[in-house]
């Protein structure tokens, strides 16, 4: 169960960023291939965005899976929604659908 605490944590990390990361490792150094894909990614988009290191916290890791009901990372957030995964975001990117994604998410 989510507790309220950890709630309002996430949901205020996702509303006062427009785009939000939450990977293993950091942006400089990610610790797996599919975070460091994701960066990698919004690194070339040349936007602002945040990340979270969810390895150095276990109950917002767990919590972040029930609070988006997706059970692994990285898992992205733009513009307070929820867009999927490592796969989700490469697919959206390889379209030319991400690039537009955030451009209407930063104008706003």
């Amino acid at each position: 169960m989510l507790s309220p605490i950890l709630q309002t944590k996430i949901e205020s990390q996702i509303s006062n960023n427009k785009i939000m990361l939450y990977i293993k490792g950091t942006a400089q150094q990610p610790q797996c291939g599919f975070s460091a894909a994701v960066v990698q990614v919004f690194n070339t988009l040349g936007q602002p965005y945040e990340t979270e290191n969810i390895l150095e916290d276990g109950e917002l890791r767990q919590g972040l899976k029930e609070f988006s009901s997706w059970p692994t990372f990285p898992q992205v957030y733009i513009d307070g929604e929820f867009v999927g995964g490592c796969d989700i975001v490469m697919e959206l990117n390889n379209r030319g659908e991400l690039a537009t994604i955030v451009q209407e998410a930063i104008s706003k």
